[in-house]
């Protein structure tokens, strides 16, 4: 049986730099590895517990989870930080716990969203489960040592639960009150998007994995995106109120890029993490494509390179910040997909930009920009397109871009009339990127 709850939850740490209570300051060090590390890197957003959760990381192994559904067949680069928290964990002498959500994957997770996932069936889970597992091997170590990493599934549990059980162990622990004052529920109604009892329950099936977890693994963490803090705390107050056992939480924020576009998502949706959902060259096109200012943020959490290397890179300014972005795009292609591909993605780019450099050179009428003011700063696309000798002539560009096979600077275009500015280049360098299906591309310097 479980004990009956303290009504009152522990104290928790505000977000960084909101809060008297907030230890995260460059002169307020963490004492473990572990935390400091995380702190240096910026990966941490909230945290339950901080004195409690650094004590425990320096005495001795901590384990610590974070879980993933299985709603498609690859995560995609939004994921990233988690697997890299992961890693660091593990890179500080601790147990990484990967939870697959085969069971959670059911429900769906309503946090951040305005309508119901659509529902998989035990099949589709199963299959995405093995595809997305083939990641993790790239960044942790598995096996049966005490800091090896292993991999576990929800639906191990969740699905031996009848429903009548299931709520008169857990649903007693959980008020209406509170969980309607979670951002996961009240910014969906407060949109006035309707959340389903299916999803509504997906917080209680949170907490009981890492209740789970806590009794079979003696796992004392779970970490997640922001949007996951309620979530989260649901697990540690449940542990700690009906185990009276140590719990901890750990949030990142939720990324955006220097624009504030999404993490991971572009023009050609999202930047998948498995090789067949998007190819190592635009993997590393990705990385190679990132905004100057993110190339800092992204180093320190995406590659493994020493923070003096990141600070004197994030410090090139001009042209030299494209050399910083091909370190970033090389470091995070090797950890996901190997030196060989990351090599091969930058040779390839490379011979890419030489072909632009040809190109740039020519004085085709059909896409020089001349002048200060007027038409003569404006091109069509396919004007662009013929240009840049990918196709013979206008009719065969207006042809190709109808047919959806070309892209500027990086976004499919669908009208061969669609007009460009001489100074709407993909880069600080002013270069147009031009791009012929999947493996033409051309590099074209307006003059």
């Amino acid at each position: 049986m479980f004990a009956t709850l303290n009504p009152s939850p522990p104290a928790v740490l505000e977000p960084v730099g909101q809060g008297d209570s907030a230890p995260m300051t460059a002169d307020a060090a963490f004492k473990s590895d572990f935390l400091r590390t995380l702190q240096e890197r910026g990966f941490i957003h909230q945290i339950t517990h901080p004195t409690e959760l650094d004590e425990a990381a320096c005495k001795g192994v901590v384990p610590a989870y974070i879980g993933f559904d299985a709603t498609a067949a690859s995560l995609h680069v939004g994921s990233l930080i988690q697997i890299m928290m992961l890693r660091r964990l593990q890179q500080a002498g601790h147990k990484p716990i990967v939870l697959m959500g085969g069971g959670t994957t059911k429900v769906g997770d309503p946090t951040g969203k305005d309508e119901s996932r659509k529902m998989l069936t035990e099949a589709d889970i199963a299959a995405n489960i093995a595809s997305i597992k083939t990641v993790f091997a790239k960044f942790l170590t598995f096996g049966d040592g005490p800091t090896d990493a292993v991999m576990v599934d929800n639906d191990e549990w969740l699905s031996q639960f009848g429903y009548v059980e299931f709520l008169r162990e857990f649903g007693v622990h959980f008020t209406i009150n509170r969980m309607l004052a979670f951002d996961s529920v009240k910014l969906r109604l407060e949109r006035e998007q309707p959340m389903t009892f299916l999803e509504f329950n997906y917080m209680l099936m949170q907490a009981v994995d890492f209740l789970e977890l806590s009794r079979t693994r003696n796992c004392l963490l779970q970490m997640g995106g922001s949007d996951q803090w309620g979530n989260i705390l649901n697990g540690v107050e449940l542990i700690r109120r009906v185990d009276q056992k140590p719990a901890f939480g750990l949030t990142t924020p939720l990324l955006s890029t220097a624009s504030g576009a999404k993490m991971g998502k572009t023009a050609q949706g999202a930047v998948w993490l498995n090789a067949d959902m998007r190819s190592p060259y635009e993997y590393w096109q990705f990385w190679r494509n990132a905004e100057d200012a993110d190339v800092g943020r992204f180093l320190r959490l995406f590659t493994d390179l020493p923070l003096d290397e990141i600070a004197r890179l994030e410090a090139l300014d001009g042209a030299a910040i494209n050399d910083a972005k091909k370190v970033l795009a090389d470091a995070a292609t090797t950890l996901l997909h190997g030196a060989h591909a990351a090599a091969a993605a930058r040779a390839k780019s490379e011979e890419a930009f030489e072909q632009g450099n040809t190109a740039a050179a020519a004085t085709s009428e059909d896409f020089v920009w001349a002048g200060e003011t007027g038409d003569l700063t404006r091109r069509t696309a396919e004007a662009i397109v013929k240009g840049a000798g990918l196709a013979g002539s206008v009719k065969e560009a207006r042809n190709l871009i109808e047919q959806g096979t070309i892209l500027i600077n990086d976004v499919k275009i669908s009208d061969p009339k669609t007009t460009y500015e001489r100074g709407e280049g993909a880069g600080s360098d002013g270069l147009f990127k031009v791009q012929k299906g999947k493996n033409k591309i051309v590099w074209l310097r307006p003059i």
